[in-house]
């Protein structure tokens, strides 16, 4: 990645007991003295990206990343059917970010992450305003239905023979119906050839989304390790199929709530993932953010959206 800063390790980590069996790792980068910022990665269910921590100036932020239930090096991990994915809901990943941040004695902290961190970002702050002092995301989303609706139906006109594909990887009586909650059901398949195949026709679909993107990166999703492949689909049909557990606008109506907090929204143009219009819609509902469109960019990115990202977290580090 051009233009961030040079790789660094971190200086602590650890697993933090989170209840109902889960502990989550917890990685901390850069300045211990330094702003804390709380890296929020997408998915759900991606883990967190050792590439993130180079956004940010080392010597100015102390840089937390995390990985959500499930996923990553947190346990119990969601490839194993044996997880109760019960306990794994936005409202649990929430409550994790608190004990995370009490933890670490944090009164305050920015919060970065796109794509699904991004909803998570909102839900988090629209919560707990009084302990977020900047907030910088990428890939807008707030999971509402008809955004799960639009990446998994909707999109399709665009790619009919893959969206086919994808209808036809679950049982037939399913494939008129909600396709997000029939690959959830297969995912939790006892047969771990029926895990298999659904997850590898999952990410075939999310890989046809991508596919136009000029500056992001083939096959996205699919390029995993078998055992992070099975964990990222099963968390995100779980999510996806019951909407986040989050009333549908409710992150855009209550948008109100981050009054006071500066925000920068950086979004691809091109993101036929997530188009522009939640972006733009969340623009408009949170006075104190600035919305930076990125014209050679769609969901997963560009050199000039990372530039974007960078600059703001430049920006924000003195604040």
């Amino acid at each position: 990645m051009t233009g961030l800063y040079p790789p660094i390790e971190p200086y602590d980590h650890g697993m933090l007991d989170v209840g109902d069996g889960n502990h989550v790792y917890w990685e901390t980068c850069g300045n211990p003295d330094g702003k804390p910022a709380l890296v929020v990665h997408g998915g759900p269910g991606s883990g967190r990206g050792t590439g993130a921590r180079r956004f940010f100036d080392p010597d100015r932020y102390r840089i937390v990343l995390f990985d959500q239930r499930g996923c990553g090096r947190s346990t119990p991990h969601a490839s194993d059917p044996a997880t109760d994915m019960s306990t794994n809901t936005t409202a649990h990943l929430m409550a994790d970010m608190e004990l995370l941040r009490e933890h670490l004695g944090i009164d305050r902290w920015l919060l970065c992450g796109g794509s699904w961190g991004s909803t998570l970002i909102l839900a988090y702050a629209e919560r707990h305003p009084e302990r977020v002092s900047e907030i910088v995301v990428n890939g807008v989303t707030t999971t509402r239905r008809s955004e799960i609706d639009w990446l998994y139906r909707g999109v399709g006109r665009y790619f009919p023979e893959q969206w086919e594909r994808f209808r036809e990887g679950v049982p037939e009586p399913d494939r008129d119906g909600d396709l997000v909650a029939a690959y959830a059901g297969l995912m939790e398949d006892p047969d771990p050839a029926v895990r298999e195949k659904a997850a590898i026709d999952w990410c075939t679909w999310e890989d046809a989304v991508i596919s136009l993107e000029p500056n992001g990166k083939p096959n996205a999703y699919s390029d995993r390790p078998p055992a992070a492949l099975l964990a990222f689909v099963r968390i995100c049909a779980h999510y996806f199929a019951h909407g986040a557990w989050l009333e549908e606008g409710v992150l855009l109506r209550d948008a109100g709530r981050l009054a006071g907090i500066p925000g920068v929204l950086v979004h691809g143009r091109l993101d036929l993932s997530s188009p522009l219009d939640t972006a733009w819609h969340l623009s408009r509902a949170w006075e104190d953010a600035e919305l930076v469109v990125v014209d050679d960019s769609g969901h997963t990115g560009s050199d000039a959206m990372r530039g974007e990202v960078r600059r703001a977290l430049d920006r924000f580090a003195g604040r």
